[in-house]
Parts: C-alpha cells; sequence; structure tokens
C-alpha cells in the first residue's frame, strides 16, 4: 500500500512530481484566504463611524504640490514679527521686532496664532498706524487635524460636504468667475464661508496657490481671516471666517437685508480700517502684497461695523527689491489704476488708486462708473474732480445719508480721496498716511511731506526771507 501511494506521487505531470503540484496548490490557496483575511481586518478598521458618533476624518492629508509646500514667511518677514513656520513648529517664540503677534493659543497641541500690528517705524520716520491686538478665541478649536503647512488647518472633502449640507445652492453667498462660495457651519459650531474654485484644475491651483502665498500666514482685524483649505483630487477649496453683515457697496446702496443706508461715522470707520489693513499689506510684511481688486463689494462688514478685506484670487507679491511687476491687467472695471491699465506695470499705488474709488463711491454713494447719468457724470473720478474745481463739493454728498459731515470733515476727507486718485502714481500717498489723513483734523497733507515742501521752497528761494516759506505752508494747510 505505501510502495503504491509513493508511485502514485511520484508520478510525473509536466515535469512536475504528483506531490509538488499539490504543495504548489495547497499553498496558494493558503497565500489567498491570507489576502482576504488581511484585506477585510484592514476594510473593518477604515470602515466610516457609525451614524451616531461625529462625523470627523481622520485620513492622512493628500500629497500637497511643492509649490503649496515651499510657502512660508521669509525671514524679512520673521523679523517683522511674524515667527517663521520652523519657528513655530519648534515652539521657539519669535523675536520682538517693530511688530507684535497679539495673541499665541494652543488646544490640544494644535496652535492657532492671530495678531495685529502695534506700531511699525519706517526709516524715514514715518510710522504705521496701529490696529487693536486680537484676543478672541480661535474658531478652530476642537478640530481634529492642523495643517502640515504650518499655518490654518487641513479640511477633507468630507468635511466641506458636511459642512455646506453637501454645498446646497441655499447656502450660495456668492459667485463669479473664480468660483462659488458657500456658507457652512464646522462640526465645532463655527461659522464659516468656503470658496470652492473652478473644477479647471490648472486655474484652480493657480488660485489657490495665490490665496495661500497672499494671506495664509498674515493677521489683522481687518483681513478676512484664512481658516484653511481643501484639496482632494480636483477639488480646491479655501475656508474663510464668515462675515454676517453683508458688504460695503450692499450698503452703500441699501441692499442689506433691512434696506438702511451707513451714518457718515460707520462709513468713516469701515475706510479708515481698510486703510490700515491695506497699509499693513503693504509696509508691515515682506514680501508686500498687493491686492489688486479693492473695490466696495470686497470690503465685507461684520456686526460691529468693521471691515475686513476679502477675495485675494488676484493678488500679487512684490518684494522689497521690486519698484514694479509687470503682469497681465486684471481687476474691475472703474477701479483700476490708469498706469497699470495702460502698460501693466503694478505695484502697491495701484491698490492706493482703488481705493480713492472706494473713498468716492462712500462719499457720494454714487458707482465708478454709471451710464444711466448725463455724459460729465458718468465716471465718478472726473465728476468729482470737475464739481471740486467748480466749488460744488457741499453738492457731491450723498442724499441718503440722514446726517451730513461738516465742511471740514467733507473737505479733508474729498482732498485725501483726490490725492490717491492721482493720475501720477508717485505723488499718490501711502496707505499709512492715508488712515492718519482720515484720523486726523488737519488738511491732509503728512508732516513729512510739508517739512519737504519747505526744504523745497526754501532751496529754490535762498534770497528770499524765512517768512515767505512759513506764509506758502500755512496757504498749502
Amino acid at each position: 500500500m505505501g510502495t503504491s501511494l509513493n508511485d502514485t506521487l511520484s508520478q510525473k505531470y509536466s515535469g512536475l512530481e504528483l506531490w509538488e503540484i499539490i504543495a504548489i496548490v495547497l499553498s496558494a490557496i493558503f497565500i489567498i484566504v491570507l489576502a482576504i483575511s488581511l484585506y477585510l481586518t484592514f476594510r473593518k478598521k477604515t470602515s466610516k463611524p457609525s451614524s451616531k458618533q461625529t462625523p470627523i476624518s481622520l485620513h492622512i492629508p493628500p500629497s500637497v504640490p511643492e509649490e503649496i509646500k515651499e510657502i512660508r514667511v521669509d525671514d524679512d518677514s520673521s523679523s517683522n514679527g511674524y515667527p517663521s513656520i520652523s519657528e513655530k513648529f519648534s515652539h521657539k517664540e519669535p523675536e520682538k521686532e517693530t511688530l507684535e503677534v497679539a495673541a499665541e493659543s494652543e488646544n490640544g497641541g494644535n496652535s492657532s496664532r492671530s495678531g495685529s500690528f502695534n506700531h511699525s517705524e519706517k526709516k524715514d520716520g514715518s510710522s504705521v498706524s496701529s490696529a487693536n491686538p486680537l484676543t478672541a478665541p480661535s474658531p478652530l478649536s476642537g478640530l481634529p487635524e492642523f495643517s502640515h503647512l504650518g499655518w490654518g488647518h487641513w479640511f477633507t472633502l468630507r468635511d466641506l460636504q458636511t459642512a455646506t449640507n453637501h454645498f446646497s445652492r441655499d447656502g450660495i453667498i456668492g459667485d463669479g468667475g473664480y468660483g462659488v462660495v458657500y456658507r457652512g457651519s464646522l462640526v465645532n459650531g463655527t461659522p464659516v464661508a468656503v470658496k470652492k474654485l473652478l473644477n479647471n484644475l490648472g486655474q484652480a491651483d493657480k488660485d489657490f496657490r495665490v490665496e495661500v502665498e497672499a494671506i495664509g500666514h498674515v493677521r489683522h482685524k481687518n483681513l478676512v481671516r484664512l481658516l484653511g483649505y481643501c484639496m482632494e483630487g480636483t477639488q480646491r477649496m479655501l475656508v474663510y471666517e464668515y462675515v454676517n453683515n453683508g458688504n460695503l457697496e450692499q450698503w452703500l446702496r441699501g441692499d442689506n437685508q433691512n434696506h438702511e443706508y451707513l451714518t457718515w461715522e460707520a462709513r468713516l470707520k469701515i475706510l479708515i480700517g481698510t486703510a490700515k489693513a491695506l497699509a499693513y499689506l503693504h509696509e508691515a510684511i515682506e514680501p508686500k502684497v498687493v491686492h489688486r481688486d479693492i473695490k466696495s463689494s470686497n470690503i465685507l462688514i461684520d456686526d460691529k461695523f468693521n471691515s475686513k478685506i476679502s477675495d485675494f484670487g488676484l493678488a500679487m507679491l512684490l518684494g522689497g527689491d521690486e519698484s514694479f511687476i509687470t503682469t497681465r491687467v486684471m481687476g474691475t472695471f472703474g477701479y483700476v489704476a490708469p498706469e497699470y491699465a495702460n502698460s501693466g506695470l503694478l505695484n502697491e499705488k495701484s491698490d492706493v488708486y482703488s481705493y480713492g474709488v472706494v473713498l468716492l463711491e462712500a462719499i457720494t454713494g454714487r458707482y465708478p462708473v454709471d451710464y444711466a447719468r448725463p455724459p460729465p457724470e458718468v465716471h465718478l473720478v472726473e465728476w468729482m474732480k470737475m464739481m471740486v474745481q467748480q466749488r460744488r463739493s457741499e453738492e457731491v454728498v450723498d442724499p441718503n445719508l440722514n446726517t451730513k459731515p461738516s465742511t471740514s470733515v467733507l473737505k479733508r476727507t474729498l482732498l485725501t480721496a483726490l490725492r490717491c486718485v492721482d493720475p501720477l502714481y508717485e505723488k499718490r500717498p501711502r496707505m499709512s498716511q492715508v488712515a492718519r489723513m482720515l484720523e486726523s483734523e488737519e488738511y491732509p497733507i503728512p508732516r513729512e511731506d510739508r517739512r519737504r515742501r519747505r526744504s523745497e521752497n526754501g532751496t529754490a528761494r535762498d534770497s528770499d526771507p524765512p517768512r515767505n516759506s512759513t506764509d506758502t505752508d500755512k496757504t498749502q494747510e
């Protein structure tokens, strides 16, 4: 019997003995069973949570393109008071320079920084206007994942689908060529605005990178805060704090829920806050940020009538050694500076011009370009210059204002706006100067400008007595 079994197992089939074939088949069956067991075990561990659990995704973040990984605050910016990403992760406090970080909090190992510049002394002796520090609790507290980019929060697509009720049409609060903005609520109850970029992957990546580079690391109470982002497949989304009181354009036109118009005091508060935010972007960080699309609809308003600049999709970064950059002309008709529209040359003075147009909007309640008006009044800037030359400035005030500003305040605000929209960019003031002009009760010529003009007058009139120079300044003031 044993000899017969051995003979049977020793028989050859296709060059292999029968026992070898049986061993190979059993080994294959064992490997298949083992693989199926491992797959079922892994699937069970990674299955989605039950309906009773909070739908928080704990997946590993997707890979990030190299250009996004390399975003950081450079050495110059860090020296202005903002720690670099490496410093932030090493938990070392940044050196205290001219800017101060107002608050740094930690929640379960996840840090969240918010701050505002207090005072920045420039080389020429001028200073950047201060802003109150931010001390509000972080809207990211209680969320599961902290971004590995060194700022903000990484959200999964499932997180944002849950927050926006699967991107419900009822939650749309804005749209445009960039994509759609939805109102949502995070799992910790924080209201947010989710900006879903168009699925054109190349353009979406570009817009995503621009906004991250521009405001991913900056904090100012008059800038809309970028809380985080989502990158899954072709999806590119940015998550901002939700500002709940409309925008400046709506309040100037009475298009808000209560059909009310802003008072003069509220308009001035909003404009001063916007000027300080632009001063921060232009003068307090390196590289400076040129917004490129300052307009009334991009100035959001919170419930305390604080302004917050939004929509950095067209923003450009300008290094300290660059006076201009050449780029394709973008922006909104009526707000674009003439030198930029004509030649594509861009610097921070282009934002100053756009801000001047917004300032004229707030004074008059008119659109920058309105073809429904008589020909001399179509273009707001040109009509305003004509009215001031004809000494009819009292007639330009928004008729929807219940209480008109005093003559001196109106004159100061008008002259500030006209300096901002000067056709020669080098004659426009810096935004820190604009903020001081609007807050000051003096004629809007900064002291350093008056000293320079006084010096120039003295050089040109060496033979004149000193009194002539003084009289000239009094006439200007």
